[in-house]
């Protein structure tokens, strides 16, 4: 439950954004928790939240669809354009979404990066309905660490966030 998830905010995280951090991103694989997490966190720190997901609607960021992977195939220069401009606008920013570690390690205080074990991964994707193909293709990503590997490329400062335990 999210009263739960609020007691258990890593107390790094929050120390953190009380020496200076005014620009948080949170990505991982899809089910991991990022939302959960943000929410919570936000309730402590009081950014201005945005999630990737609504702002990818919202502006019209997709350059297509991908049927076979059943999803939207995001435009990430002009996502990443936008997400700059906003982190601009406003002096403290969440931002929530799998894409996320792929703003410039320049723009980004620290990027969370949400894991979860396999089997709570796949519970929570069944959930959601998602097809079995789509939950492998997820299953994969987590297990190869696919969102941290990218992070690690971009050169964010990173802190791993385990969400297994009731998020």
């Amino acid at each position: 439950s999210l009263k739960e998830i609020r007691r258990k905010i890593p107390l790094n995280i929050l120390s953190l954004c009380n020496i200076g951090m005014t620009v948080l991103i949170c990505s991982g694989t899809p089910g991991t928790g990022k939302t959960t997490l943000c929410k919570a966190l936000n309730k402590k720190l009081h950014f201005k939240y945005f999630n990737i997901s609504t702002l990818v609607k919202k502006y019209h960021l997709t350059e297509g669809y991908d049927k076979r992977l059943q999803t939207f195939l995001v435009d990430e220069k002009k996502l990443n354009k936008l997400l700059l401009s906003l982190i601009k606008h406003y002096p403290h920013v969440l931002i929530d979404g799998h894409l996320s570690h792929y703003l410039p390690s320049q723009a980004v205080d620290l990027c969370l990066i949400c894991t979860t074990s396999i089997p709570v991964l796949k519970e929570r994707l069944k959930k959601r309905r998602y097809s079995l193909q789509k939950i492998q293709e997820n299953v994969d990503a987590e297990n190869l660490s696919v969102c941290l590997v990218e992070a690690q490329e971009q050169k964010h400062t990173i802190l791993v966030v385990d969400t297994s335990k009731k998020v």
